[in-house]
């Protein structure tokens, strides 16, 4: 299925091509094909930077500035003709502590909720959640696909400091903080697996289009974790979603 895509120019050295603003596993799934079949048979990737999101792909030319009406008529004839290509994506467990030294906000966002602890932590473990998007840190993951149950607001006074690994709520989203950073999310455990790693080839081991699942773990056996990632055992459950 094709989309009714716009293109626009997004400085001198990218384009943003757009879909339909609505939040859709479907759109996703045309977004990474499209940008699959563009790195596989259209353009040279090694000059090209290709960031996908929610509901566009941004293209980045490295070499030169980019002559856009050129390259705008080219990106819509692509897309008129693209041939479907799946690319590997995967299911990730991730241990989080839901322990009241790491959920600052889980009492109030219960409270809120109007759930109890439990219930709310069911919530949050059973579902699995779609990357839709990587940024604005690197490694932090928008995870769609949040029960309706979980909506809650940003908090009115965004915290100065939130601590690396904390896993919060937001609108209709989750995600953990892959680093100490300000924010707004409501707090309500932590995550020991680090989410961004620059030593790595592949700094986040998450891509857009994968998904994550949740499973509740305990203060000492977060504890391990952390210890088992600093010395490089900690092994993260994952599963193949397309063949």
């Amino acid at each position: 299925m094709n989309y009714s895509i716009s293109i626009r120019a997004y400085g001198v050295h990218a384009i943003l091509i757009e879909w339909p603003n609505h939040v859709k596993e479907d759109i996703l799934e045309d977004i990474l094909s499209f940008k699959e079949y563009l790195i596989h048979t259209c353009i040279d990737a090694k000059d090209w930077e290709v960031i996908p999101a929610y509901n566009s792909l941004t293209l980045i030319f490295r070499k030169k500035e980019i002559v856009f009406n050129k390259v705008k008529e080219q990106l819509q004839q692509w897309y008129s003709q693209k041939t479907p290509y799946i690319k590997d994506s995967f299911l990730w467990k991730l241990p989080v502590c839901y322990d009241a030294s790491f959920g600052i906000d889980l009492k109030e966002t219960c409270d809120v909720l109007n759930l109890s602890m439990e219930e709310l932590i069911k919530c949050h473990t059973e579902k699995e959640y779609t990357v839709y998007g990587i940024g604005f840190l690197p490694g932090f993951m928008y995870l769609g696909g949040l029960g309706k149950e979980l909506e809650i607001a940003r908090r009115a006074s965004p915290r100065p400091k939130v601590e690396k690994g904390s896993v919060g709520l937001a609108g209709k989203q989750t995600g953990i903080y892959p680093q100490n950073s300000p924010g707004g999310w409501n707090i309500i455990g932590n995550c020991p697996v680090p989410m961004f790693n620059p030593k790595e080839e592949k700094p986040c081991f998450v891509s857009v289009g994968d998904k994550v699942q949740f499973y509740r773990i305990e203060k000492k056996v977060y504890d391990l974790i952390k210890i088992e990632n600093e010395v490089g055992v900690f092994n993260i459950e994952k599963s193949k979603i397309h063949a």
